[in-house]
């Protein structure tokens, strides 16, 4: 009988998207065992009235993922890098971070080769980012931020039904999920930079799982993890 891991994940088709990459991996690298996906809703899943940046929980989207770990009743839980604190809960540890598609955010318009510099005055962006809207109030003060919630592909669609004119993404959500067609422009990381983390995936388990630990070295990078903590 192969031995059962299982993997907490978020229930968005992004999250999922990540899970299944990391399952595959696993079984790939070892033929004896059999990877089951949980699907685990956080507080981030559930409150999405409000801004990220006035919720103010800075484990919005994995304090529930970790419950389950510190309890055993999941293995490894997989996370978007960027939404994983610095400072884990006792007896938790980051055993892997995957190799990082790309870093940068794209900007998602009415029409392609629509960029940050060329889109039109006083234009109306929406995003759920603090940070993006900072930087994007810097280098076009003129544009209206309004607030943007929800996963990937609801995002898309919310935009493609308002009267916005422009929406701002991470390059590698869009990309995962096969929806590099809404693209309009690349934002590069001198306009822009993004989250700490970005791109790469986090995978956290309990410190003391070592069967599990030593099966993730087959999925950790290095060279990613080691970006991504001088970031």
């Amino acid at each position: 009988m192969k031995k059962k891991i299982i993997i907490g994940s978020r229930g968005s088709q992004l999250a999922l998207w990540q899970a299944n990459f990391v399952k595959k991996e696993l079984e790939k690298a070892d033929k004896t065992i059999a990877v089951e996906i949980k699907i685990i809703k956080t507080k981030g899943d559930k409150i999405l009235d409000v801004a990220l940046s006035k919720i103010g929980d800075k484990s919005l989207f994995t304090k529930e993922l970790e419950n389950q770990l510190l309890e055993k009743k999941i293995d490894l839980a997989v996370h978007s890098l960027k939404d994983l604190q610095t400072q884990l809960p006792d007896g938790l540890k980051l055993s892997a971070v995957s190799q990082r598609h790309p870093v940068e955010d794209v900007l998602i318009a009415r029409k392609k080769k629509i960029t940050l510099q060329n889109l039109k005055e006083n234009a109306v962006i929406a995003t759920g980012s603090l940070r993006r809207r900072c930087q994007l109030l810097h280098i076009r003060p003129d544009v209206k931020v309004v607030e943007l919630r929800g996963n990937v592909p609801s995002r898309i669609e919310k935009f493609l039904q308002s009267e916005w004119d422009a929406i701002i993404l991470a390059r590698a959500g869009v990309e995962r999920l096969n929806l590099k067609k809404y693209i309009s422009s690349y934002i590069s990381t001198d306009e822009m930079l993004p989250a700490v983390g970005q791109g790469a995936l986090g995978i956290e388990t309990h410190s003391k799982n070592d069967f599990v630990n030593n099966l993730l070295t087959s999925i950790h990078n290095e060279d990613t993890y080691r970006a991504v903590l001088a970031e």
